[in-house]
C-alpha cells in the first residue's frame, strides 16, 4: 500500500490542473561512494531544462553492434510476438520491445555502462535500478507519433511510483534529424505537474502503448508550458545520449522519411523510490512495464563489443 497520501493527484475525479513540483531535479548524494561525471554546466542545464544531450557517448563500433542486435530482436518478436512486442497501429509493425535489460544479454550489459549508469547515480543521488527498458523503432514511413505526455504522470497514477526521483535515458541508434521524428521536451517543464482528465479503463497499457488517450495533458496547459519553456527538438547523432527527467512533457511526431528513427530507452528509478500501491488504485501494470520483483542496484561494468 502507498505509505502517504499523494500530493500528485490526476485522472478521474479530478479536472486538468497544474501543480508545482514539490521535490529537487537533482538529488545529494548519500554515500561518497557515487560518482561524480556531469560538470557544473551539465548539471545546471539538467536541472533547469529538465533533459540532457550528451553526443557521441557511444563510438560508431558500438552502435553498429546494437542496431545489428536491435534488427535481430526486431525480426524474432515479429514472428513469435509475445507480450513485450507493442506494434503500430495500422501497419502492425513492430513498434517498441519492452523489457529488453531481461530479455537480450547484450542490452543488459549496456544498461550498467558506467557512461550512462553513473550519470543516472549522479542524477538521482542514490543507486539505481531498473524500472522499465524498451526500443522505440519508429521505422520509416509508417512510425506514428507519441503524443506529449510525463512519464511520471502515468508511472505514479499506473504503477504507483512514489515521487520524480527517476531519469530515461535514450540511447540513440540511428541518427535523430528534425525530419525523422526526434524526441521533443518542453523545457522548464518538470517543475510542473499536470494532472490530467479522464477515467483510467482497466488493463489501460494494452491500448496506451500504442496511443495514449488517457493521462495526456489539458490542451490549454500543454500551450502554457509551450509558451513559458518553448519546444525542444533532441537531435543528436547515433551514439549521443538524451537523459531526461521523469516529470518533463515530450513527446514525438511521426515519421514519414524513409529512415528510421530508433532509440533503446532505460529508465533508472532510485533504489529508495520503489513502486508502491498505483496511486489511482488501479491494478498494476505488468512486471515487464514496471519492475517490482527482485529489485537490486545496479553496478557499474563497462560495455564491450
Amino acid at each position: 500500500m502507498s505509505l502517504q497520501p499523494t500530493i500528485y493527484k490526476s485522472r478521474a475525479p479530478i479536472s486538468p490542473a497544474i501543480l508545482a513540483r514539490s521535490e529537487p531535479v537533482l538529488y545529494e548524494r548519500t554515500a561518497e561512494s557515487l560518482p561524480t561525471t556531469l560538470n557544473p554546466a551539465q548539471r545546471e542545464a539538467y536541472n533547469d531544462n529538465g533533459f540532457l544531450l550528451l553526443p557521441d557517448l557511444f563510438t560508431p563500433d558500438e552502435v553498429t553492434r546494437l542496431y545489428d542486435e536491435m534488427q535481430l530482436m526486431r525480426a524474432d518478436y515479429a514472428q513469435t510476438p509475445q507480450a513485450e512486442v507493442v506494434a503500430e497501429p495500422g501497419s502492425g509493425e513492430v513498434r517498441s520491445i519492452f523489457n529488453v535489460h531481461r530479455l537480450n544479454a547484450l542490452f543488459a550489459r549496456l544498461m550498467n555502462d558506467p557512461r550512462v549508469l553513473n550519470v543516472a547515480r549522479e542524477i538521482l543521488g542514490s543507486e539505481v535500478y531498473i524500472h522499465q527498458s524498451r526500443i522505440n523503432y519508429k521505422p520509416g514511413l509508417t512510425g506514428k507519433e507519441f503524443y506529449w505526455h510525463s512519464d511520471f504522470e502515468t508511472w505514479h497514477i499506473e504503477d504507483g511510483m512514489p515521487a520524480m526521483r527517476a531519469v530515461s535515458c535514450s540511447i540513440l541508434l540511428t541518427d535523430n534529424d528534425e525530419f525523422n521524428g526526434p524526441l521533443m521536451l518542453i523545457p522548464g517543464s518538470h517543475r510542473h505537474f499536470i494532472s490530467c482528465a479522464g477515467e483510467t479503463p482497466d488493463e489501460h497499457y494494452k491500448q496506451s502503448l500504442k496511443k495514449q488517450e488517457f493521462g495526456v495533458p489539458d490542451e490549454l496547459l500543454l500551450r502554457y508550458l509551450s509558451d513559458m519553456g518553448g519546444i525542444t527538438a533532441c537531435k543528436g547523432k547515433a551514439g549521443s545520449v538524451v537523459f531526461f527527467d521523469s516529470n518533463t512533457m515530450h513527446g514525438s511526431n511521426s515519421n514519414i522519411t524513409p529512415y528510421p528513427r530508433s532509440n533503446v530507452f532505460f529508465v533508472y528509478n532510485s533504489i529508495k523510490n520503489q513502486l508502491e500501491a498505483p496511486a489511482g488504485g488501479l491494478t498494476p501494470r505488468p512486471e515487464f512495464i514496471a519492475t517490482r520483483q527482485n529489485v537490486q542496484p545496479l553496478q557499474a561494468e563497462p560495455f564491450t563489443v
